[in-house]
């Protein structure tokens, strides 16, 4: 439902055609949402399905004939209702990419510190790249990416913790 929330929320701005919405998501939050395009598609055919949607066609010159979509009323009760039960719930985060930390014990440290630094880059490289974009800064929007930008640098700070404990154990 997240991911509907999301679109919902977008077209409530403004109506939008379905590369639009990709592209706002992809620009701005695209570091801190995962929704491809072919499920944005999906789902705002879904959505249509369902009355929470409307679109119409629209075709500029040569170009290929869009979907414009437009939240109806029903699809204004579903965001608000969806939004009040997304406040209320708290779901904790789930981090396929720790895994391998219980299993650390079964490297070398000499092996595992350049491939845990490698890691702690790319954690580093993806918050400067949110820090770097601030035209994210779209309302409340904002607290997504600052919410994640908080989950970053609480990651560098525990991966650090990591390495220099893994180099008093090789000394």
């Amino acid at each position: 439902m997240q991911s509907k929330l999301l679109l919902l929320g977008l077209l409530r701005n403004s109506d939008m055609y379905g590369y639009q919405i990709n592209e706002i998501i992809d620009t701005h939050l695209s570091t801190s949402v995962h929704l491809t395009r072919p499920t944005a598609y999906r789902l705002l055919n879904q959505m249509a399905e369902d009355g929470w949607v409307a679109f119409h066609e629209e075709q500029e010159g040569n170009r290929p004939t869009r979907r414009v979509f437009s939240i109806t009323p029903a699809g204004e009760r579903a965001f608000q209702e969806s939004l009040q039960a997304c406040l209320a719930a708290y779901t904790p985060a789930v981090y396929q990419s720790v895994i391998c930390m219980g299993f650390l014990d079964e490297i070398e440290v000499h092996e595992a510190i350049p491939l845990l630094e490698e890691r702690k880059e790319k954690i580093v490289n993806l918050l400067q790249t949110i820090t770097a974009d601030e035209s994210h800064q779209m309302g409340s929007m904002q607290y997504v990416i600052e919410h994640h930008k908080r989950h970053l640098h609480t990651e560098l700070e525990w991966l650090q913790d990591v390495i220099n404990q893994l180099e008093v154990k090789e000394t």
